[in-house]
C-alpha cells in the first residue's frame, strides 16, 4: 500500500456544500419574510468567504464566522432582520441539507478496508456534527477534527498535529490529505510535509506541488494502492 493513512476535508471535497449553504440560505431568509432571497445571496458569499479567509489566516474562529456573516450582511444591506436569529437557523439549515457527492459513499467503504482514515474539517462544530450523522460518514472515521471544537484550524499545523496524535501518530510518509481548498487543504498539507491530493472536479490549475489531482472522486482508490494514474489536464505527472 502506498497510503496507509488519509486525512479528508469534508466540504466541497465528500459534501456538496455549495447546495447545502444555497438551501439554507433560501430557508433563512424566506422565514425572515425576505420574498427574494436571491437577491442577497452573492452579497452573502462574499461575505461568508472573506470571513472564511480570516480563519484560515487565524485572524477568527469558525464559531465567530456563525453570526458575524449576518451581522455584516445586515449592515450593508437593506436587511431589516435579526442577524442572531438569522444565524441559528441557518446553521440548522445547514446541517440538513445537501447530499455526498456522487461516489463518495462507494469511495470511503473501499479505501477504508485498507487505511486509516480520519475527517480535518474547517466548520462549526454544530454544523459539520449534524452533516456527519444525517449523511451516515462517522463509522468510517478513527478521527473526526473540527476545527470550531478544537480551536485552531487549517492550514495551520496544530490541526495536523491533533489529527496525528488522536491517530497514534502514522508515518508522514505514508499519509494522504484529500481536499478541494487550495489554501487550506493542500497548503496545509505541503507545510506539513505530507502528501496532497487536490479533488479538482472544474478544470483549474495551480502552482502548488500538488502530488496528485483527481476529478472524481472513484480515482482515489487507485491512489491509495500506488497505482499510477493519468495526468489531470493542466497539471504535471503524478508523482510516484
Amino acid at each position: 500500500m502506498r497510503y496507509t493513512t488519509l486525512l479528508f476535508d469534508l466540504d466541497h471535497t465528500l459534501l456538496d456544500s455549495v447546495a447545502s449553504e444555497r438551501a439554507s440560505f433560501e430557508a433563512t431568509m424566506r422565514s425572515g419574510g425576505v420574498d427574494d432571497p436571491a437577491a442577497y445571496f452573492q452579497a452573502f458569499v462574499e461575505i461568508n468567504l472573506m470571513l472564511w479567509a480570516g480563519v484560515e489566516r487565524g485572524d477568527l474562529s469558525p464559531n465567530q464566522v456563525r453570526s458575524m456573516r449576518f451581522e455584516q450582511l445586515v449592515a450593508t444591506t437593506d436587511l431589516d432582520s435579526d442577524p442572531i436569529q438569522m444565524a441559528d437557523q441557518y446553521v440548522v439549515g445547514l446541517g440538513a441539507n445537501g447530499d455526498l457527492y456522487a461516489g463518495a459513499l462507494e469511495m470511503l467503504e473501499t479505501v477504508s478496508q485498507v487505511a486509516t482514515l480520519a475527517l480535518v474539517t474547517n466548520g462549526i462544530g454544530e454544523v459539520q456534527r449534524a452533516r456527519i450523522a444525517r449523511t451516515g460518514i462517522g463509522p468510517f472515521f478513527d478521527a473526526i477534527v473540527i476545527s470550531g471544537e478544537v480551536g485552531t484550524s487549517k492550514p495551520g499545523a496544530a490541526i495536523f498535529d491533533l489529527t496525528f496524535a488522536e491517530l497514534g501518530n502514522p508515518e508522514r510518509e505514508t499519509t494522504l490529505m484529500i481536499g478541494d481548498n487550495l489554501s487550506s487543504d493542500i497548503v496545509g498539507g505541503i507545510d506539513y510535509g505530507i502528501d496532497t491530493c487536490w479533488y479538482a472536479p472544474a478544470d483549474t490549475t495551480t502552482d502548488l506541488a500538488v502530488t496528485h489531482r483527481i476529478d472524481n472522486l472513484l480515482a482515489l482508490p487507485s491512489i491509495v494502492s500506488g497505482a499510477q494514474l493519468p495526468s489531470a489536464p493542466g497539471m504535471p505527472p503524478a508523482q510516484s
